[in-house]
């Protein structure tokens, strides 16, 4: 392939990695994100505003995790006086560290291929 490119650019290897279930996406670098923010913000709306993201949108992908997963990803809690919120559980935790594992043995393999392409 080597001789196939310019030779006077850069190339690398690029993809995204995601986990899907068998009618939706499950896990994502967009969903991490979201969970990270959640985790972070302990809330569902805070994390969809700093993402840029409609609540709704955000809600969405967050029913769409806990339902495909075995135990729930977030525990939400309802208004009140001292307002609502939203954890990562247990499980979210673990599945954010195990799909942040699985992101940088992605990217080894993509490095790794595109130094056995390119020299």
């Amino acid at each position: 392939m080597k001789e196939l490119l310019h030779s006077d650019l850069t190339f690398r290897l690029n993809g995204r990695l995601w986990l899907e279930g068998p009618t939706d996406r499950f896990m994502g670098i967009g969903r991490l994100e979201l969970l990270e923010k959640i985790h972070r913000l302990g809330s569902i709306s805070k994390a969809a505003q700093e993402m840029e993201m409609s609540y709704k949108r955000a809600w969405d992908l967050v029913s769409s995790m806990n339902q495909q997963a075995r135990q729930p990803l977030v525990s939400t809690q309802t208004g009140g006086k001292r307002g609502g919120g939203a954890v990562v559980t247990a499980e979210g935790q673990q599945m954010m560290q195990e799909f942040e594992a699985l992101q940088a043995r992605f990217r080894a393999f993509l490095d790794a291929e595109t130094a056995r392409l390119l020299h």
